[in-house]
């Protein structure tokens, strides 16, 4: 028997609609089940069916938040599968390919061929559409994992079918198993898994964690148009906020899911939006009403490959000056932009909490690899949810004659008193013009300016929980590397590697965009000796942010990538080491 391996990538690829999706998350639950640690990255085309497509799950026995440069085992429903991803596998890798395509190896590439008739073995059972069974059968065999295991997952998976289905499938899931077993010879020993600790972790994209962490926070409506990648949001919440009591719309566009979101916030109830770039710039000028008006608002924005319609399914993070700049005029706003999958959680309480203390538009910004990439997270800690809603007043003092409320009041913090409609003492204007402290409409120069600058000073000492997220044990370091977004893990992967080279580093992690916390950062910046920002765009965005507020541009450094896909490892590690 060889040696246990710590880790392990497995990758699945085949057209659009033929069961990729399916067999990836059954594959994926069954190794969750055994308590692997699991870090997913799904590679799709922006059409219903068809052009390729594939999944890529790396496996390990410890956390990890990055996927992996290299390939163990490449499952493929067609030669544009083996052809396109072939070059990532390891020097000894395995595929396991539909025999009915006459499969084979593209010149140059060391691995081992399985061809299983996996189409045929799945019509011998009534339907092709089992043929993804087949292929997790045979997968899950040459790891040497118990199949017990795997088959719960499908029960879950095709439970609500009835038991005949489940058994079908099941008979699938064996048969793919014998097959690759006898072909091979057994299990292969150099792809044995050491044993993972058996403990249940939470296994989901960053959009169900957005979803969970919007009801934990107390959201209860949200008003949304569908569009790639946050759709999954919407859709998360359509199951689940009705059994809290609340509800999902579907709007006309963006326009109206943001406008609508405004007005169900002035009304007192918690709500959000979410979309991605496109509809971010539909909602920019309702963005302003909620600033002039001092309505809380929470939208969540899912960068992709932009402008336009651009690369709709493919990682980007392109929007940042969007969501500090976009509206016109001057309005305070918050960007705050989750890390992991359990920022992705509590930064959603954290976000609504945000909205309703400062009264003031927050959008959390994610990218297309943390919303729709599938990751093993530890449980959630629930007592750390504390609802805050800022200076919601509540039985006002009664009005006397034609008085009315100030809910724009001239305060020292420039946060004013809020009052909910219906409210009794709380009459007030609103108006998305210039107004005085009782919403009335004002073009007067002094007002003016008062009003200005009590927005505008709301946001002068505000830090979020973990600004930064900062990894410092070097005190003048060769090297400080900057991200945002699901950079984070790749980059203490590569992080590894320079430090087998003797290349000293530190890592930050950027999660308050705007305001931006220069003062925070300063330090770290001045201590190391080259600066190296990382990020997945074609402009430096985050580096020019950091350049504008923290100075310190003659040391910093760009690593930019915007062909659609994530960074890998490797790429990290030969730039940075090149760089410093």
């Amino acid at each position: 028997m060889g040696i246990l391996i710590s880790q392990l990538s497995w990758k699945i690829g085949g057209q659009q609609g033929e069961g990729v999706e399916s067999t990836d998350r059954i594959f994926s639950t069954a190794l969750n089940r055994l308590g692997y640690y699991l870090y997913g990255y799904r590679h799709f085309s922006s059409r219903i069916k068809g052009g390729h497509t594939n999944n890529k799950i790396r496996i390990s026995t410890k956390p990890i938040r990055a996927i992996s440069d290299d390939l163990d085992i490449l499952v493929a429903f067609d030669q544009e599968s083996i052809d396109l991803n072939a070059h990532e596998l390891r020097k000894g890798g395995v595929i396991v390919a539909d025999a009915k395509f006459d499969p084979s190896v593209p010149e140059g590439i060391d691995a081992r061929l399985f061809p299983v008739p996996i189409t045929k073995l799945a019509e011998e059972l009534g339907t092709s559409l089992m043929k993804n069974m087949v292929a997790s059968g045979a997968s899950w065999a040459l790891l040497g994992l118990p199949l017990e295991v795997f088959n719960k997952a499908v029960e879950e998976e095709f439970g609500r079918k009835g038991p005949a289905i489940v058994e079908k499938n099941i008979e699938a899931v064996k048969r793919g198993a014998d097959f690759v077993l006898e072909l091979a010879g057994g299990p292969l020993d150099e792809f044995k898994l050491e044993e993972a600790d058996g403990k249940q972790k939470l296994f989901m994209i960053g959009n169900e964690a957005i979803g969970l962490g919007s009801i934990a926070a107390g959201c209860r409506l949200m008003s949304a148009y569908p569009i790639t990648p946050a759709s999954e949001i919407m859709e998360y919440l359509i199951k689940k906020l009705p059994k809290f009591g609340g509800t999902v719309i579907q709007t006309e566009d963006e326009i109206a899911a943001v406008t609508m979101a405004i007005g169900a916030n002035y009304a007192g109830v918690r709500t959000m939006t979410a979309s991605a770039g496109p509809g971010l710039s539909l909602m920019m000028e309702a963005i302003g009403l909620a600033g002039m008006t001092e309505t809380p608002l929470v939208i969540v924005n899912t960068q992709r490959g932009g402008p336009s319609t651009g690369l709709p399914t493919k990682q980007e993070q392109s929007d940042l000056n969007a969501m500090v700049y976009g509206t016109h005029g001057e309005i305070p706003k918050i960007v705050i932009a989750p890390a992991s999958i359990e920022d992705c959680f509590y930064d959603m309480i954290e976000a609504f909490n945000l909205s309703e203390q400062y009264q003031v538009p927050v959008i959390v910004m994610t990218d297309l690899q943390l919303s729709l990439g599938k990751q093993s997270c530890e449980p959630l800690d629930y007592s750390k949810i504390q609802i805050a809603r800022g200076k919601l007043v509540q039985d006002a003092p009664a009005l006397e004659g034609a008085e009315l409320f100030k809910r724009y009041e001239f305060t020292e913090d420039g946060v004013s008193p809020r009052v909910l409609p219906g409210e009794k003492g709380g009459l007030h204007h609103v108006t998305g013009v210039e107004h005085d402290e009782v919403g009335r409409p004002s073009e007067s120069a002094v007002n003016r300016r008062r009003m200005m600058d009590k927005r505008l000073k709301k946001l002068n000492a505000l830090e979020i929980r973990d600004a930064l997220r900062i990894d410092a044990p070097i005190e003048k370091p060769d090297l400080l590397i900057i991200g945002m977004g699901s950079t984070g893990g790749t980059i203490d992967a590569a992080r590894e590697r320079l430090k087998q080279d003797g290349i000293s580093s530190n890592h930050i992690t950027i999660r308050q965009i705007h305001p931006f916390p220069a003062d925070a950062l300063k330090p770290y910046l001045e201590a190391a000796k080259k600066v190296i920002v990382i990020e997945n765009n074609a402009t430096a965005q985050l580096a020019g942010q950091i350049k504008m507020y923290a100075g310190n541009s003659e040391k910093i450094e760009s690593l930019l990538k915007y062909d659609g896909n994530p960074f890998l490892p490797l790429e990290i590690y030969k730039a940075c080491k090149e760089m410093s």
